[in-house]
């Protein structure tokens, strides 16, 4: 029995390691290249004039993920304008969760309006890379020269229950603040959310 708690304790700790191994605030963000819902791929390169990105891993059957759709919406829509556009990422794994499929994503997209590119992570390497751990998680990146880099990272605000009910707007506190040329505060908050379906 004590050894088997030890190897549940070693698992575990590998787990917590990987997860803090993902991007931190400051952190240089790599390009990726992922199949949007139309069909297409995308990345970073396809916007040459953009300040930064609203980087946000979400997908379909989360309850705090669907609480979230019209206000990622309405902050695409008033960022990107600005310079600052979203790109949502599906990370979970559709045979895991047969609701995250792709084909249900196109669906999921076209009936919400989606006014972002939403993108799967099909094999589970973005996510990983930036540390997202649950859905919704928001990464904002800034440009700097040719580079991104992470100004803020974690929840889009303080209530998924109630968007009239938000007295912290963190995502777009954070976004009015790098606009204005200021120092974001907070720099990152506890994403709350369903945790990432992973085979791996």
């Amino acid at each position: 029995m004590k050894r088997m708690f030890f190897i549940v304790f070693l698992i575990s700790f590998a787990v917590s390691v990987a997860v803090a191994g993902g991007y931190g605030t400051g952190d240089k963000a790599a390009d990726f290249k992922l199949k949007n819902v139309d069909g297409k791929f995308i990345s970073f390169s396809n916007y040459p004039d953009a300040k930064g990105f609203v980087v946000i891993f979400t997908c379909n059957h989360c309850p705090y993920a669907q609480a979230y759709q019209d206000r990622i919406i309405e902050i695409d829509k008033k960022y990107k304008v600005l310079g600052y556009p979203v790109i949502a990422i599906s990370p979970s794994d559709p045979e895991l969760v047969p609701a995250d499929s792709y084909d249900k994503m196109v669906a999921v997209a076209n009936s919400n309006g989606y006014t972002f590119p939403y993108l799967i992570d099909a094999n589970q390497e973005v996510y990983k890379r930036y540390g997202a751990t649950k859905t919704p998680t928001a990464f904002l990146l800034q440009r700097q020269t040719d580079n991104l880099f992470v100004a803020y990272n974690g929840a889009i605000d303080n209530n998924y229950q109630d968007a009239l009910k938000v007295t912290e707007p963190y995502l777009a506190n954070v976004l009015d603040a790098l606009l204005a040329g200021k120092q974001p505060d907070p720099q990152t908050t506890k994403a709350i959310g369903c945790g990432i379906q992973s085979k791996k």
